[in-house]
């Protein structure tokens, strides 16, 4: 199955200056976005309500690794793209094998990074990148409820 959304850094960089030339305000997040649940379709919908191109940087299955532990993911990152590249709000997916996106911010610069209400802006290591070249970060509200962790907990509590 081809994942028509999902681009490697260089066609995204050549995507991304493209839509800035056309005039199209670019929003950034990113995520491993395992288990797709309502929260991340809010999240991502209201991600899309910035822009005009909201672009979802994936972390690879071994920054996944590295990050939550050797468990996870739960789904492959190509299965992981297919699931977000199918949705109408996002745009573009790029994969990235770093802990952070700091290096696919600084070769995207989108207009407006945005992350959940988890985080503090000021202390995202990608914040003073972003602002340097004249980006925003934005922070969207958190929705209680709704986490990969949590989906994991229920199926182990009724199925082991």
């Amino acid at each position: 199955m081809t994942i028509s959304k999902l681009m490697s850094l260089e066609d995204a960089i050549a995507q991304c200056e493209q839509w800035r030339r056309d005039g199209s305000t670019i929003v950034f997040t990113n995520g491993c976005f395992d288990l797709l649940h309502p929260g991340h379709l809010s999240y991502l919908n209201d991600a899309k309500s910035l822009g005009a191109r909201l672009v979802i940087g994936l972390n690879s299955d071994d920054s996944i690794r590295r990050l939550k532990g050797p468990k996870r993911p739960i789904m492959s990152e190509r299965d992981r793209a297919t699931m977000v590249s199918g949705l109408s709000s996002v745009d573009m997916v790029v994969m990235f094998k770093e802990d952070t996106p700091i290096d696919l911010i600084s070769s995207l610069k989108p207009d407006i990074h945005v992350k959940g209400g988890d985080y503090v802006a000021e202390h995202l290591p990608e914040y003073p990148i972003v602002t340097a070249y004249g980006g925003q970060v934005k922070i969207l509200p958190f929705i209680d409820g709704h986490s990969t962790s949590g989906i994991i907990e229920k199926i182990l509590k009724r199925y082991c």
